[in-house]
């Protein structure tokens, strides 16, 4: 029995790399993407399918729950670091837009973590210490929402998109780009049930709903 990944692959390229095959032609020679996208790694939630993209139009980091690590952290590898730093250097990306989505695990983890007054992941050894990134935006959703679950949990995903991208700002090579006005940063959230969505206005800190009219 032939391997899915296989079939998906003859399926590529009787189809769409025959569509795209001068596309494809071009982009040996290399890629410029415009757009960098720090998204979840949930299987759900493909960058490429939900903004209908082109191969070579996006440079897309994927981690669990999207998250965007501090600057100042020593002695370890980094592999969302690196690659922000080879878009903002090397590739020249003119945005950087931190996706996340609803129903995300990582989040949801953490949320419950700190309702529940105990670690659920304190035995993993390296998803523990990474979700636990989004500590500051669970406390201060907490602090400021008694909503449902499901408001507490979007409310929860929306913060660490903003706190993400306010760790962004903390890398030298974005804070330079970003004073010279060749980056901007930005938000954005995907329901995966829905089709919705919403978009951060990195002025006021508010996501509004994206409208198909």
């Amino acid at each position: 029995m032939q391997h899915p990944l296989i079939q998906g692959y003859l399926r590529f390229r009787q189809n769409r790399y025959l569509e795209q095959q001068k596309l494809y032609e071009t982009l040996a020679e290399g890629q410029s993407p415009k757009t960098m996208i720090i998204a979840c790694a949930d299987s759900r939630v493909d960058p490429a399918t939900i903004f209908d993209a082109r191969p070579g139009e996006l440079f897309v980091i994927r981690n669990v729950a999207n998250i965007v690590p501090p600057a100042n952290q020593e002695g370890a590898f980094h592999g969302t670091a690196a690659g922000i730093e080879f878009a903002a250097t090397a590739l020249g990306v003119e945005e950087i837009i931190v996706f996340g989505h609803a129903s995300c695990g990582g989040i949801k983890a953490c949320l419950h973590d700190h309702r529940q007054h105990h670690q659920t992941l304190s035995d993993s050894k390296y998803l523990g210490p990474w979700v636990q990134l989004a500590d500051e935006s669970i406390r201060h959703v907490l602090a400021d929402h008694h909503d449902d679950e499901e408001s507490l949990q979007t409310a929860a995903e929306h913060r660490s998109i903003i706190d993400s991208i306010e760790r962004l700002k903390e890398y030298p090579f974005v804070a330079e780009r970003i004073a010279d006005r060749s980056l901007k940063l930005g938000g954005a959230w995907f329901s995966v049930r829905s089709g919705e969505l919403h978009w951060l206005d990195t002025d006021s800190g508010q996501f509004s709903t994206i409208n198909e009219s």
